[in-house]
């Protein structure tokens, strides 16, 4: 078995050497690609044994295909995997004993993610499991061109879902939390005003071929319904529904914080940032105009 993974970082320190010791045992290759840090990070990934490459970064989705074009990956397989998140001792035997025996017309694999927040493992209000499509024959996947909510489109053959420990458990803070959802939010905003204006190219819609059938459903509900519907009704609507039907109201207290920052205050920001951008745009009908006008309002470097 052969496995090459892949880590994007910017002021990563607290979490990048944890992520590379996760994978020590299972990984091949090991490309940590900078974003020019500041901190620590390409020390401490060196020091780890891992090939450091810095490009600046526009979003996550080039980034990682700026990674996937550039990095001399040799082994047969390639996992993704964000500087935060860990692989667990039992799945990464799992990994080690079957990727080799795996059929050849099995090109991608699914994990299960589990989000740790204020400590906790949020197992309620649709969180867990998550299935992402993270492990792919190389050869055989890109990345979304997407502003936010970006997967891998695999082709070739089909896919499978593991089971095992793959956790997602950010050490920093909430003031860091609530700023990266605020830039989230203006990222998903740009993402659903092309899609209703078509200001830039975008990308083919994610399959249930291609990748996670859970990540492509829910894609499909959440542009085909839920950004139809006024951002006032579908956020509180769903917050309740989250905390309800899904049972979020079982994750106490560091649950009720999660569910209400980033399944109300979050998306209720999306809509409000979009309600905001679009108003500053109605007036503009030239595409080129738009998109120059969206830059200057949310900094971002859009293109056609």
């Amino acid at each position: 078995m052969s496995l090459a993974v892949i880590i994007l970082t910017h002021n990563e320190e607290c979490h990048i050497a944890r992520a590379l010791a996760s994978v020590a045992g299972l990984a091949t290759e090991v490309f940590v690609v900078d974003s020019f840090s500041t901190d620590r990070t390409v020390e401490l990934a060196r020091t780890q044994g891992a090939a450091v490459l810095q490009n600046k970064f526009i979003n996550y989705a080039r980034q990682f295909q700026w990674a996937l074009d550039n990095a001399p990956i040799s082994a047969s397989w390639v996992m993704r995997l964000d500087a935060d998140e860990i692989i667990e001792p039992d799945l990464s035997v799992r990994l080690r004993d079957e990727l080799p025996r795996l059929a050849d017309d099995i090109v991608g694999i699914n994990l299960k993610r589990k989000h740790i927040f204020l400590g906790r493992w949020i197992r309620h209000g649709g969180r867990y499991p998550l299935l992402l499509l993270r492990i792919w024959r190389r050869g055989h996947g890109r990345i979304e061109n997407r502003w936010m909510d970006e997967h891998m489109i695999l082709w070739g053959g089909r896919t499978m879902t593991l089971d095992g420990g793959f956790s997602d458990h950010n050490l920093k803070d909430l003031t860091f939390f609530t700023d990266k959802h605020n830039k989230y939010a203006t990222r998903e905003a740009i993402d659903i005003i092309n899609q209703r204006r078509g200001l830039f190219q975008r990308d083919v819609d994610l399959s249930t071929e291609e990748g996670s059938k859970q990540a492509a459903i829910k894609r499909w509900i959440k542009e085909k319904v839920y950004n139809r519907i006024p951002y006032q009704i579908s956020t509180p609507a769903y917050f309740l529904w989250r905390m309800t039907l899904q049972l979020g109201f079982l994750d106490g207290k560091e649950g009720l914080v999660y569910h209400a920052l980033q399944g109300l205050w979050y998306r209720f920001l999306v809509g409000a940032k979009v309600a905001e951008l679009e108003a500053a745009i109605a007036h503009i009908e030239d595409p080129a105009q738009t998109r120059a006008e969206l830059r200057r309002l949310t900094g971002l470097a859009i293109e056609s």
